[in-house]
Formats: C-alpha cells, structure tokens, sequence
C-alpha cells in the first residue's frame, strides 16, 4: 500500500480568545488549537482591537504548545497584521514572508508565507474578508493580482471569507484557485454558515476535511476551527 504525503492546515477566527461566555482565556484556544494536530494553523483576530493592539495569545502559550509564531514583521506586541496570524510546527520551514492591505471601507489586510512541507513547497495565504461582498471581491481580487508576478507555486487561500452563501459568488476574484468548504462554522454553538474556508491552486488536493467541534470549541469563540489534509495533485 502506497504511503501518500499530506500536510494538515488550520483555520481559526479567535474572536481575540474571548468565548461565548465572554470570558477571555487564551489558555482555552489554546487547547483548541493544540487538538487541531495542523502542521500549520491559519488565524484570524489573534490580536486585542484597540492600538497597540497587543496579541490575544501570548506567545509563551503558543510555544508551550509546540507551536511557533511565524513573524510577519508586525509592530511590537502583536501577533498579526490586522489580526491575521500563522502559527507552525517545528518540523514545517519558513522560507518567506509578506503582507498587505486590502482595499475596503473596514481596515483588512492579508498575510503570506511560503515553506517547505512534506509535500514540497506550499504558499499559504490567510485572510479575513469584509462584510461587504463588494468588498470581499475587491479584496479576493486585490490578492490574485499580487501573486501573479509570483513564480507558479502550489497555494492554499485560507481564512474568515465571510461569505454565508456558496463560495461560486467569490469565483470571478479568484481565477486558478478552487474552494473547498469543510461544512459549517459559525456561530460555533449551532453553526448554520460556512464562513470559514479553504481555496486550492490546482496543485493540491484536499484528502480530507472537517469542522473541529469537539469540547471546549463550541464554547471557545464564536467560530469553530477548520482543517483540511492536502497532498500534492
């Protein structure tokens, strides 16, 4: 029986680790993220709202937990830019980093970075879209037109899409990438949207996919967390 290499990827919106109960616990995300078992784990609003925007999770726990903060050469005390944030095992190598704004009326940004996985190089790309659809597709569209100058790499566009519908209205900003949607994740008590969500370059294939639910996620923030198994196409 052949062995197929995958790479595990996350994506988590931590709603800056306060809960449904309103309690902020970071220890408690953390928890959550930890039995994710990703490889890479793609986050949204890992930092606190107001300047200077301090990280919601301190870094002594992500580390604690094996994993470490990729650095997107954000300003001192935060985790992310706009709250955008990857965390990564060990064993996965950081080759690159970028980021940028995004066009909008709400303040949004991306965040881009390229390793070398077990399944060769992969570009990963996290995002929290607008609430807007106009907006989202600007934005989607600003991203595409960033990464084509870019050599041809295997790529994975993941995050907070915002998008309540099927993922066929975000098509037109993102040529060459495909969505893959895990199931539903929001609002994480009784989920009814698939707000968060995977696009794949035809590079990779998702093997599997799904919604994390399992205790203390419904309860952890108002997203659940989703994975995805990739293997090389």
């Amino acid at each position: 029986m052949t062995m197929i290499n995958t790479v595990r990827l996350a994506s988590y919106n931590l709603q800056k680790c306060v809960g449904m109960d309103m309690q902020r616990r970071p220890d408690r995300s953390m928890v959550v993220i930890r039995a994710l078992r990703a490889d890479i784990v793609v986050l949204q609003e890992a930092d606190k709202r107001l300047p200077p925007r301090p990280t919601a999770l301190p870094l002594e726990q992500i580390e604690k937990r094996g994993y470490v903060a990729v650095d997107f050469g954000q300003p001192g005390g935060s985790l992310g830019v706009h709250g955008n944030a990857m965390l990564i095992k060990p064993t996965v190598v950081l080759r690159d980093t970028a980021n940028m704004d995004l066009p909008g009326l709400e303040p949004r940004g991306t965040i881009r970075a390229e390793f070398e996985t077990p399944i060769g190089p992969v570009r990963v790309i996290g995002v929290h879209l607008g609430l807007l659809r106009r907006h989202r597709l600007m934005q989607l569209s600003a991203i595409t037109r960033a990464l084509r100058p870019l050599p041809d790499m295997p790529t994975i566009m993941a995050g907070d899409f915002n998008e309540w519908g099927p993922k066929r209205a975000l098509d037109v900003a993102t040529p060459g990438l495909d969505f893959v949607d895990p199931g539903h994740s929001f609002p994480a008590p009784r989920p009814i949207a698939p707000l968060d969500s995977f696009a794949l370059s035809h590079h990779l294939t998702a093997q599997k996919t799904g919604v994390h639910a399992r205790r203390p996620a419904a309860v952890a923030s108002d997203h659940l967390p989703v994975w995805i198994e990739l293997s090389s196409a």
